[in-house]
């Protein structure tokens, strides 16, 4: 999904700042609850453990709820719209218990019907295993294809059109352009694509290598 959340190698972000080594996980407690929470919602609406699904939530927020309330705060706010998304909770039934509990009188949406997908893991974790053999060798020049996704994708948009080299062949896992919205596991291997930054960004990008996991459907054998 060409979105919000696919920022690489967009201009006008400035340089990338690594984390001070003593950085804490959660720098104030709301942070822990707020993780904690989106988890569970994400669970509950899913029906069990869909992370793909979480990341479709995330990447489908608008702009002030994807930055302006910060990390944990977007995983919040995923959360929440999974819920909406099932019907564990209507739109608007967490603003209006806010203000109700900062002594206002509003009136709470009634709980809807909730109808949460009939999808179903079928093994712990993403790792799967399938009959064929993979489609690219080690070595092999690939193309990302250069589609644009409307659903859910793990295919950069900067590497969309833009030829690499395989590294390594990895095992097959979860595709989650189809988990993500229920429709399948549809598990293929993965490849280690490694990228020239040039490639990707053009002669004046600073030389460097970019290595990227990419599921075989995201690929085809370059010319």
């Amino acid at each position: 999904m060409d979105g919000l959340a696919d920022l690489g190698g967009t201009p006008g972000w400035g340089p990338v700042h690594p984390p001070p080594p003593d950085e804490p996980v959660f720098a104030e407690p709301w942070q822990r609850r707020a993780f904690a929470l989106a988890i569970l919602s994400s669970r509950v609406a899913s029906g069990g453990v869909n992370t793909d699904a979480f990341r479709h939530a995330l990447e489908r927020l608008d702009r002030a709820a994807y930055f302006d309330d910060g990390y944990y705060g977007r995983w919040l706010n995923g959360g929440e719209l999974m819920l909406h998304d099932s019907a564990v909770l209507a739109p608007g039934a967490i603003d209006a218990r806010a203000r109700n509990l900062r002594g206002e009188h509003v009136p709470e949406p009634p709980s809807p019907e909730p109808h949460r997908p009939d999808y179903a893991p079928t093994a712990e974790g993403s790792l799967r295993s399938v009959d064929t053999e993979p489609a690219f060798t080690v070595g092999e020049r690939v193309r990302a294809r250069a589609a644009s996704v409307p659903g859910h994708t793990r295919l950069p948009r900067y590497a969309r059109g833009h030829t690499g080299t395989v590294q390594a062949v990895q095992p097959a896992a979860v595709l989650p352009d189809t988990n993500a919205h229920f429709q399948g596991e549809n598990p293929q291997y993965v490849y280690s694509v490694r990228f020239d930054s040039r490639e990707l960004w053009g002669a004046d990008a600073e030389p460097f290598a970019v290595t990227l996991e990419m599921y075989e459907s995201y690929l085809e054998a370059a010319a």
